[in-house]
């Protein structure tokens, strides 16, 4: 809507609030709500919030400003525009990009500015007009959830009245009697209901996004035996891919809470059980036609291969971005059923890069790539994916033989040595960023000084504490030494 049609939409549908929603540079949405008067109230554009904006601290936001410059403006981004499900009161929730009040220019660190320079970094190169992303968001939802860590001592425990490992009536947190029908470890893709017994909250969970406006093509129970759902959104431009990302994030977690539940995105909350992975398509397009779709390998083009060598060779230091927590490398793990092999295959899915055959259509044609999760920010894991895929067509990379024979996670240590993988830990993806980094730089896309914030971050808040803190296990190894 147009800032005059928000008016009217508003005096329409009684509203009394805008909730103004924007993305630290970690991926987590933060808010400010007013009356909706001072959003409407207003005589001229140009003194109109939609162009004054909403001042706010940016030094209490992480990875935003030092507290001497920490004044920062909300800018609200009047197309998205909608009703906000969750608060009670009839409240108008809006997107807002982030400013400089000096300067007045858009913001390094907002994300979302990363993610727009991305699509017209695409536009300005000629190459395409529209840059379409499909991301798969996989989730938990638990009954419980408790964890602790101090100086002496640390604990976790998750608990699912379909968890396996749920001991009987006496434990079933909702009250219910022990059902028994629980899948087995790996067993949850996808036995009906009672194995399922999750499939009304997904629906009511599908039924809020598309009344918000994201088109959902399917859902279903995943491979981990307790409460691992998937809800698939119908691909979109890159922007609006990461705005919706976390109004799926926002719904899932808020229709989980009214339920008595708790969602989690961390990509490996389960010992021995799969973890939760964010499968990522993507495919560019000019003047309506999928540039992607071509004579050679499973029906693409020779600038869609070349998008998957870029994929390959940045493979090790787009895992700090798309990969972005220690826990995602518990997902990560070499010999086991994880996308952690830099090659591409049409149908096998132990390679990084997948070229989907699902339909013979060109406009269907597409590389998904398979290693990123749902822990991180969503505009910078899908603009440093496209970035890397656009440097390899700008070099007219050849990314070499398909590996469609083999299954990867049958190959011996010595085969496997051959190839290529990413990194076996945020640490060994952050050292792979400092080194290949250049690439997301183009077009001014990133900047060093977002990718350096990050690091630091990611260095000195995840990657140290985790390493100086016992872990429970090591007890159990150790202790009697």
């Amino acid at each position: 809507m147009t800032p005059d049609e928000i008016k009217s939409f508003c005096t329409a549908n009684g509203i009394r609030f805008v909730d103004v929603k924007f993305v630290d540079l970690f991926g987590q949405w933060q808010h400010l709500t007013r009356p909706i008067h001072e959003l409407n109230d207003w005589t001229s554009y140009e003194r109109s919030p939609w162009r004054g904006g909403y001042g706010f601290d940016g030094s209490s936001i992480r990875g935003f400003q030092k507290i001497e410059e920490s004044d920062m403006l909300l800018i609200p981004d009047p197309e998205t525009a909608m009703i906000d499900p969750f608060i009670q009161s009839p409240t108008l929730s809006v997107i807002a990009n982030v400013e400089d009040p000096v300067t007045r220019q858009r913001y390094s660190r907002d994300a979302r500015f990363v993610a727009q320079k991305a699509e017209q970094y695409v536009r300005d190169l000629g190459l395409g007009d529209t840059t379409y992303i499909g991301p798969e968001l996989e989730f938990f939802l638990f009954d419980e959830v408790r964890f602790g860590s101090d100086q002496h001592s640390a604990f976790y425990s998750v608990d699912s009245d379909e968890g396996i490992w749920n001991s009987g009536a006496d434990s079933t947190l909702r009250g219910d009697l022990n059902p028994g029908y629980r899948p087995q470890y790996k067993g949850g893709y996808f036995p009906v209901s009672p194995h399922d017994t999750q499939t009304d909250i997904r629906n009511e969970m599908v039924e809020i996004m598309e009344e918000c406006g994201i088109t959902i093509e399917l859902h279903h129970h995943e491979v981990a035996t307790a409460g691992q759902g998937e809800i698939d959104m119908r691909f979109d431009t890159l922007t609006k891919m990461g705005d919706m990302s976390l109004m799926y994030k926002y719904i899932v977690k808020n229709v989980a809470k009214k339920h008595g539940m708790v969602a989690t995105f961390m990509p490996k909350p389960l010992y021995q059980d799969n973890g939760s992975g964010m499968h990522t398509h993507l495919s560019i397009w000019k003047d309506g036609a999928n540039l992607f779709a071509g004579d050679e390998y499973a029906g693409v083009s020779k600038m869609c291969l070349s998008y998957i060598a870029g994929l390959v060779k940045h493979g090790k230091a787009l895992m700090a971005l798309c990969a972005p927590t220690t826990n995602s490398y518990k997902r990560l793990v070499p010999g086991y059923e994880a996308p952690v092999n830099l090659v591409y295959s049409a149908r096998n899915r132990s390679a990084a890069c997948r070229i989907p055959l699902v339909s013979p259509s060109p406009a269907s044609k597409r590389v998904e790539f398979r290693p990123p999760d749902p822990a991180g920010n969503p505009y910078l894991t899908f603009a440093a994916i496209l970035m890397a895929g656009l440097d390899g067509i700008k070099k007219g990379w050849d990314p070499g033989p398909p590996l469609d024979k083999t299954n990867l996670f049958e190959l011996s240590p010595e085969e496997l040595a051959s190839v290529p993988t990413v990194e076996k830990s945020l640490e060994g993806s952050l050292a792979a960023l400092e080194k290949d980094y250049e690439f997301l730089l183009e077009g001014g896309v990133f900047t060093k000084d977002l990718l350096e914030t990050w690091i630091a971050h990611k260095y000195e808040n995840e990657c140290d504490p985790i390493r100086m803190r016992p872990h429970p296990y090591e007890v159990h190894l150790y202790f009697d030494v």
